[in-house]
């Protein structure tokens, strides 16, 4: 059992724990850099409490990894208990670092209020977590409560649960192809658009999206029937130019179908990281480590 008590009452420990609560976002940064870099189980309950509260996403993400250098004996407990806070914040921060501590453990906090919490940034990280930490024989199951969500939110929570049931892999593919049978042609536009990412990992999602919804509006046999013509057109050359263009025009494009030029990658690397806020968010800008623990360079939380 590892004590939680501080393991000492130094002057510089003391000045670290202020520096987290400093008006300057800088300083908070350099604070939280530096529990990481000398790990003190006495700042567990500090960092937890500025992840609820701090409005910096970069001084969060260093929160979230000084928490990760902690033994997890003592950080999975007190994480859990954020994850029933009133607070959004506080919720989407612990999910965030819990996909940074990676503890398998963990899966069994993940709830279907959490996959369903009416906050996009703590539904968004919980999708993300989920598909991190659940088990083979749980994948399916976690697929066709994902699926409940399709339809939901702007274009970032769209993508973030598209990635979501990408990574989960073929287990996605039947509770999808219910899905693109919807009523709601939201939801089966962006059951299809995730199809057709599952099938072509370098599509991009705007692509994606497009062709998904144009299959909805014509209906799957009127969208190949102009698929057809219009290859069957540019198959024969300059004469059928128009006969292409004609057809790609009741497909209501004037690409050739399945041409999804914007790589999957792309959308990664030019979205706000990683679900929530974290997994979209810009990379992480950060002071140089100095004396930091050199294990922790690359991407930080």
């Amino acid at each position: 059992m590892v004590s939680i008590k501080p393991t000492s009452g130094t002057p510089q420990r003391a000045r670290v724990l202020d520096a987290l609560s400093a008006g300057n976002s800088s300083v908070r940064l350099q604070a939280a850099l530096a529990a990481g870099s000398d790990p003190d189980p006495g700042f567990l309950e500090t960092l937890v409490e500025r992840c609820a509260v701090e409005p910096d996403f970069f001084v969060r993400d260093m929160l979230s990894w000084a928490l990760t250098r902690l033994p997890p004996e003592i950080t999975l407990p007190r994480i859990r208990r954020e994850l029933g806070s009133e607070r959004a914040q506080a919720r989407s921060q612990a999910l965030h670092t819990l996909s940074k501590i990676g503890d398998r453990r963990a899966w069994a906090w993940i709830t279907r209020d959490m996959l369903r919490d009416a906050d996009d940034e703590v539904a968004r990280t919980a999708w993300r977590v989920a598909v991190a930490l659940a088990p083979e024989d749980a994948r399916k199951d976690l697929a066709g409560e994902l699926v409940t969500q399709l339809g939901r939110g702007d274009r970032e929570v769209r993508l973030s649960l598209s990635r979501a049931l990408v990574d989960l892999g073929d287990v996605t593919r039947p509770a999808l192809e219910r899905a693109m049978m919807s009523p709601d042609p939201a939801v089966a536009a962006h059951a299809r658009a995730t199809e057709l990412l599952r099938k072509n990992p370098e599509a991009g999602f705007d692509a994606a999206v497009d062709e998904a919804r144009r299959i909805v509006a014509l209906g799957p046999e009127r969208a190949a029937a102009a698929d057809a013509a219009t290859a069957a057109a540019e198959a024969a050359g300059p004469a059928g130019t128009t006969e292409a263009t004609e057809a790609a025009k009741v497909g209501g494009r004037t690409k050739r179908p399945g041409r999804l030029r914007r790589s999957w990658n792309a959308d990664r690397r030019g979205g706000p990281p990683l679900g929530g806020e974290h997994a979209d968010a810009p990379p992480l800008r950060r002071p140089r480590a100095g004396a930091a623990d050199r294990s922790h360079r690359g991407r930080l939380p």
